[in-house]
């Protein structure tokens, strides 16, 4: 998705002045245009992540835009104080960009991994997080947090492919109809359910995609179908706590009356002491391949 991401910001260069473009020495082969688009406007302020959001809060503060790109455990984790202190508390128009979510940096290891991102940066005041899941998700993401007078974070992964059209990014969208249980998921690990080879398990899930958060309430129609179906499972490349499962939990603990089966398929971090590619690290934690076909199979026949 950087590519994507690039594309957006050099469209949104014209129209916006204000706009500042700050990298913390990532972005080879993927910002370059940005680079030479922005000219003056693109910093690179070096590996220093802390000053670097503490800088951007600084122009943001004086009425500049500024994009903050790196890694997504650099970009959050590293200066996470200083997006909560310098950005959040005074609710400044930063927007942090984080490349390779989850697993998305396989074998560099979970030091370059973040599996609780969404956790951490959708507890802050003022903030939202928006996941894309397929490609043309994240020019409609970065229009939507350029409009946004609040902070924002992207996170930003390796898109899912659809062979079918769904609607355009936002909150809640239904990506395909099922016949017996809602999964529900973020990001583009929901395209591995749809990459499942056995076409009677896919036409038994109704799945949904949730693009943006904090998500205070369930859709009407999600809320309808549950009424039928009432087995829901949630799907993220993400610990549980404070990510998906433990959100969609309790929407349903509060909206639904009647009994719902509930099961959560999240990143569990590294069973196996082990690491290996973005898949590796996926089928391991039963996001994907045969591990994932036979939970979600079991699930629906129970």
């Amino acid at each position: 998705m950087r590519k994507e991401f690039a594309r957006a910001m050099v469209g949104l260069h014209k129209d916006h002045p204000e706009y500042i473009f700050l990298t913390g020495d990532l972005g080879y082969m993927a910002l370059e245009k940005v680079r030479d688009i922005y000219q003056k406007k693109f910093i690179n302020v070096g590996v220093a992540e802390q000053n670097m959001v503490s800088f951007a809060a600084g122009l943001a503060y004086e009425g500049f835009v500024p994009w903050v790109y790196s890694i997504a455990p650099f970009a959050i984790l590293r200066p996470y104080e200083q997006i909560r202190n310098d950005v959040c508390l005074h609710n400044l128009p930063v927007k942090i960009v984080g490349n390779g979510g989850g697993y998305g940096y396989g074998i560099m290891g979970a030091t370059h991994h973040t599996l609780e991102d969404i956790a951490v940066m959708r507890v802050l005041p003022n903030m939202k997080v928006y996941v894309p899941f397929i490609a043309s998700d994240v020019e409609e993401a970065v229009r939507m947090m350029a409009d946004d007078p609040s902070p924002n974070y992207l996170r930003l992964n390796l898109a899912a492919k659809l062979n079918h059209t769904i609607e355009s990014f936002q909150q809640w969208r239904k990506v395909k109809d099922g016949k017996r249980v809602i999964i529900i998921g973020t990001g583009p690990v929901i395209g591995n359910i749809l990459d499942i080879p056995d076409q009677s398990i896919i036409d038994d899930c109704e799945i949904w995609c949730v693009g943006i958060f904090p998500i205070h309430e369930l859709p009407l129609e999600l809320v309808s179908s549950l009424a039928g179906k009432r087995m829901v499972l949630t799907i993220e490349e993400h610990y549980g706590q404070c990510g998906l499962n433990e959100t969609i939990s309790r929407l349903l603990l509060s909206t639904i009356s009647h009994p719902v089966m509930f099961k959560s398929l999240h990143a569990k971090g590294y069973p196996s002491g082990k690491v290996g590619s973005q898949k590796w690290h996926q089928e391991e934690n039963d996001l994907a391949g045969e591990s994932l076909r036979r939970i979600i199979k079991e699930y629906v026949h129970n």
